[in-house]
């Protein structure tokens, strides 16, 4: 597929993310869209997926290749999806993410910054806190801001 193609089927998903279009989104990755792709501020799809707490966006991300670790460095949109997810309590989409593998103790900032069960905990979401606990989420030390 050439660049320029994938470029705009990368830029039509991220737009179909935004809405909360599950179908579009769906027929983007079939089309060859990547589930992995950053947009120009560095933004993963499963990220902003993962922050708006839309669940089956994520899932069909995670389906079509998505690393549920992978961290995003937009601004604004820092950290992992996990991490997003749990800092605003959307508990079916942190299920997702821990269903396709995310690590549930992995902290934000390349290792430095807060865990998804400090978001949790800073929400507060005690929901979501349980569900991450279940999942084998660890206290740590650091703080949510």
């Amino acid at each position: 597929m050439k660049q320029r193609q994938q470029k705009q089927l990368s830029r039509h998903l991220f737009e179909a993310v935004l809405r909360g279009d599950a179908r579009h989104t769906k027929a983007l990755l079939r089309s060859g869209a990547s589930p992995e792709r950053r947009n120009s501020d560095g933004t993963t799809p499963l990220y902003l997926a993962s922050v708006q707490g839309e669940a089956e966006i994520a899932r069909l991300l995670l389906e079509a290749g998505a690393s549920p670790d992978t961290e995003s460095s937009g601004i604004g949109s820092e950290g992992t999806p996990l991490c997003a997810a749990a800092c605003w309590g959307h508990t079916e989409t942190v299920r997702q993410l821990l269903a396709h593998g995310a690590d549930p103790n992995l902290r934000e900032d390349h290792g430095t910054g807060n865990s998804p069960l400090g978001w949790a905990n800073n929400g507060p979401h005690p929901g979501t806190a349980e569900i991450l606990r279940a999942a084998g989420a660890q206290p740590t030390a650091h703080p949510a801001p």
